[in-house]
């Protein structure tokens, strides 16, 4: 299930402003160009802002969600005419050919059921033309990121337009290996306003990530660290393979 925080439009709206300074998304655009791409399918797109940032350089980009409240932000921003918006899912793409599939923000661990998690590799895997790349993110869970989920470690006031000083910050409800609930806190200062969000991440080790690219048809050809997060994250780069473990051919 997809977390409110993208698909309830007046919490999806303070998406962006809370989580400015995305400088995550300049190495995902020199990923891009390294790689040499031209087509580029962004899955868990959210608002757009990489898929705007690759179109705005010349790519030819798809971006897929399936927060509808998100795609509507997406597709009222300058540009977004340059995109083809999908809602939906991996899962369920359209017949496409891409260079290079991305995944950023940990959108990974939002898939939290496996039979979902599956579906979506064997989706990217369809969407990329033969030995097209795959490349996205998931936290190292020997990090223990959610240890810093807390309003003492998380809390930031943030100016946001039309709406004034915002507090927010994060509570973990609660940890069931390898899955870590937590809790958005959004308070509008102004009038005292609560918002809340609950979400759901999926911790998974290295091994177990790379041997479920390998199962459903990728090489991974490296895992990278994060440069703007040392240490915290694997960035995986799989390639999609002529046949997948089963023997079956692409």
């Amino acid at each position: 299930m997809t977390d409110e925080a993208y698909t309830n439009p007046r919490l999806a709206a303070f998406y962006d402003p809370l989580d400015n300074g995305r400088r995550d998304l300049d190495v995902y655009l020199d990923i891009a160009r390294e790689s040499g791409a031209h087509r580029v399918l962004d899955v868990g797109c959210g608002t757009g802002t990489l898929a705007l940032l690759l179109a705005g350089q010349g790519f030819d980009v798809t971006g897929v969600d399936p927060a509808a409240a998100s795609l509507d932000l997406a597709r009222a921003k300058p540009g977004a005419h340059a995109v083809r918006w999908l809602h939906g899912d991996a899962t369920g793409l359209p017949c496409l050919s891409v260079d290079l599939v991305v995944m950023t923000g940990n959108a990974a661990q939002a898939v939290v059921d496996e039979e979902v998690w599956e579906g979506t590799l064997r989706g990217v895997r369809a969407a990329l033309r033969p030995g097209g790349r795959f490349v996205f993110e998931t936290r190292d869970p020997a990090r223990r990121a959610w240890e810093e989920w807390n309003p003492r470690d998380s809390r930031r006031v943030v100016d946001v337009p039309g709406a004034g000083e915002v507090e927010t910050w994060y509570e973990v409800t609660g940890v069931a290996w390898p899955l870590v609930e937590f809790r958005t806190v959004i308070v509008l200062r102004a009038t005292g306003e609560r918002l809340l969000s609950l979400s759901t991440l999926r911790f998974r080790e290295r091994g177990e990530v790379a041997a479920a690219l390998e199962a459903h048809g990728f090489a991974v050809e490296e895992v990278r660290g994060a440069p703007d997060r040392p240490g915290k994250e694997f960035v995986f780069f799989a390639r999609r393979t002529e046949v997948v473990s089963s023997g079956q051919e692409s």
